[in-house]
């Protein structure tokens, strides 16, 4: 067996590009796609993701072949647990390779890159100068503030208020103070551990649901922000925890997203005013909204999220048939 990648890095957050040595996956809409390659080749999945080649905290992305019209290509992401439904920093990254690589027609200032993601389509703008590929931003599927002002009690720390929105994923949103954390203070651990706290009672309790489909009604994670909400020229800095327990070092795409949904439904940022949003890598994403829209009952925005990926190696992965740790193990 042999798989061959490219892998690329988003505010340092990694994501891992297949290239090659997949088998054909049978035509579809890009969620049976995204079973498909859950219920009959998760073992490439780990294989990629998981050590010796990589490890808990690594991101990947499998191309497709598109089902919507107007697709250029569409992307599975692959995690630690699985595969989600959005990921704005591998967007970023693949609208810069996707440029790079001759999958659509090159144009500068700004090349369009229309990607079917889980979610829906994802449009990418990348700037283009003197025939390279630079910044990359993109419009998601609407967003919108699921749950607003909720309340939890959680063990080891107390009353815990919180809202839910939905930025191509669904995440909780939460001030960190309310855990007793501080960014530049606390271990990532900390942060880790509050967040996944979060999360696990959320997913046991938390009823959510989705307009367009039911795959799309689960939590991925759970965001602590420094609560820095309402606009102003000011950095807000934010850590994301998704999957099990896996720590973006980006800003979070998807996850700025949901947080843009927020802010306006709380009439906290307006049209056009553009945030900037710090993860805990201390890389930085641009957030505006773009534009009101609707999604099924909800008030929803459309953002825009800008970052920068960066290529970081292209290799080559085997398996010997008789290496039983080289299909993938996890160490935390």
């Amino acid at each position: 067996m042999t798989l061959t990648v490219v892998d690329m890095h988003t505010g340092g957050e990694p994501l891992r590009i297949v290239t090659g040595g997949y088998p054909e996956i049978p035509k579809g809409t890009i969620l049976e796609k995204r079973a498909y390659v859950r219920d009959h080749l998760d073992h490439l999945r780990k294989l990629l993701i998981f050590e010796p080649r990589g490890h808990y905290d690594m991101y990947g992305a499998l191309l497709v072949e598109p089902d919507l019209p107007g697709a250029d290509l569409a992307v599975l992401f692959m995690h630690n647990e699985g595969y989600s439904t959005m990921c704005g920093h591998a967007i970023v990254a693949l609208g810069r390779y996707a440029v790079d690589e001759g999958l659509v027609v090159k144009q500068e200032p700004i090349t369009t890159v229309n990607i079917e993601a889980p979610c829906g389509l994802v449009v990418a703008s990348v700037e283009v100068q003197d025939g390279r590929a630079g910044a990359v931003s993109f419009e998601s599927v609407p967003a919108f503030l699921f749950a607003r002002d909720q309340r939890i009690e959680l063990p080891g720390y107390g009353a815990i208020g919180f809202d839910v929105a939905y930025g191509g994923a669904f995440y909780a949103l939460a001030d960190c103070h309310q855990f007793g954390l501080e960014f530049g203070r606390n271990r990532v651990r900390d942060f880790v551990d509050a967040a996944t706290a979060l999360t696990d009672r959320l997913k046991a309790d938390f009823r959510l649901s989705h307009p367009d489909h039911a795959d799309l009604a689960f939590l991925y994670g759970t965001i602590l922000t420094d609560g820095k909400n309402a606009f102003s020229g000011e950095v807000t800095k934010n850590i994301c925890v998704f999957a099990e327990a896996e720590v973006d070092r980006s800003p979070t795409g998807s996850g700025v997203t949901a947080r843009l949904a927020a802010m306006h439904a709380r009439g906290q940022i307006a049209i056009g005013q553009t945030r900037t949003f710090e993860s805990i890598a201390g890389s930085r994403f641009s957030g505006a909204v773009a534009r009101t829209a609707k999604a099924g009952p909800h008030e929803a925005i459309v953002a825009r999220v800008g970052g920068r990926a960066y290529y970081s190696g292209r290799t080559e992965y085997i398996v010997e048939p008789d290496d039983e740790l080289g299909r993938g193990f996890l160490l935390r």
